[in-house]
C-alpha cells in the first residue's frame, strides 16, 4: 500500500513553495510561473494559513475582473481552510479527503513543519501505478511465471 511519503520521494519538484498572505497577487502569479507549480502555501509565522492556486486566481478574476485582481493581496484570494495530510497517510485515504473536500493541493505536515505538497495529479498517478503493478503481478501469477 502506497503512502504519501512514497509520492513525496518520487516527485520531481522537492519541497514546497510558499508566499506571505500580504504578498500581492502579481507576486503569486510570478512565483507560480517561475516554479511551474499550480499552488503556493500561504505561510504566516511558519504556519500554513491558506493556499493560493491557479484555480483561486482564475475564479477571482472571473468574478471581479483582471484589473481588480492586480491590487489584491494573497490573503484576499487564497483558500483559507487548509486541509493537511501526513507522510504516513495511505494514498487512497488522501484521495478520498481531497475529493470530499474538493481540494486539488494538500500540504503534508510532519513535526509541525510542511514537508511537501501533494496534488490530485500526484495521487491519481500513484494509484494508477499501483494498479498497473498489481495487475502485472496477478497476470504473471496466472501465467505460472512464479515457481510453485
Amino acid at each position: 500500500m502506497t503512502r504519501v511519503r512514497d509520492i513525496l520521494n518520487e516527485k520531481a519538484i522537492k519541497g514546497v513553495f510558499s508566499i506571505s498572505p500580504t504578498a500581492t497577487v502579481t507576486e503569486a502569479l510570478t512565483m507560480l510561473g517561475e516554479h511551474n507549480v499550480g499552488a503556493l502555501v500561504a505561510m504566516d509565522e511558519g504556519m500554513p494559513v491558506g493556499i493560493i492556486s491557479e484555480r483561486d486566481l482564475l475564479r477571482k478574476a472571473i468574478r471581479s475582473g483582471l484589473c481588480e485582481l492586480e491590487d489584491k493581496k494573497v490573503a484576499d484570494v487564497m483558500t483559507r481552510n487548509v486541509i493537511i495530510g501526513l507522510p504516513e497517510d495511505e494514498v487512497s485515504y488522501v484521495a478520498s479527503i481531497m475529493i470530499r473536500n474538493e481540494v486539488r493541493h494538500l500540504p503534508i505536515i510532519q513535526n509541525k513543519e510542511i514537508v511537501g505538497l501533494v496534488s490530485i495529479g500526484d495521487v491519481v498517478y500513484s494509484q494508477i501505478s499501483d494498479e498497473k503493478f498489481e495487475n502485472r503481478m496477478l497476470h504473471d501469477y496466472i501465467e505460472g511465471k512464479y515457481p510453485g
